[in-house]
């Protein structure tokens, strides 16, 4: 049975318009940036939460799978927990995502976003992930 084989560097369309770029991409350990400016803006001028999430989800994910897909599996989220810290206007984030656990059903992630300049935390995340086999 052949298994689909997937690039994780390869961006798919809504990975090219957050612009999220991978630094380092492991199994337990997944850094990189995601831009953020004014077309990420709610209507009040501050990046919308929604990027946040996305890049929580999109990190987490990306290193679940990375931890898996030697077993022929892929990992999909099962809860993405965000919690908003304080406003960005513009200029990329830099994302860290870590896992906590790695089991054999289940997977949890950390991940956490920090602003340019001063390096404060603006928004942290877990995702808990199911390890699933990958569709042929």
């Amino acid at each position: 049975m052949s298994r689909r084989v997937v690039d994780l560097k390869a961006p798919s369309e809504l990975m090219r318009v957050l612009e999220i770029e991978f630094d380092e991409l492991g199994p337990s350990l997944v850094r990189g940036t995601i831009a953020a400016d004014e077309r990420h803006h709610q209507p009040w001028g501050v990046v919308h939460g929604g990027l946040y999430t996305t890049a929580i989800e999109t990190f987490a994910t990306t290193g679940a799978v990375e931890a898996v897909k030697d077993r022929g599996q892929l990992a999909v989220g099962v809860t993405n927990i965000t919690d908003f810290l304080r406003p960005h206007r513009c200029g990329r984030l830099r994302v860290t995502a870590t896992a906590i656990q790695q089991g054999r059903v289940q997977q949890l992630w950390q991940v956490d976003i920090h602003r340019p300049g001063d390096e404060k935390l603006v928004a942290r995340g877990q995702v808990r992930l199911q390890n699933v086999d990958a569709p042929d």
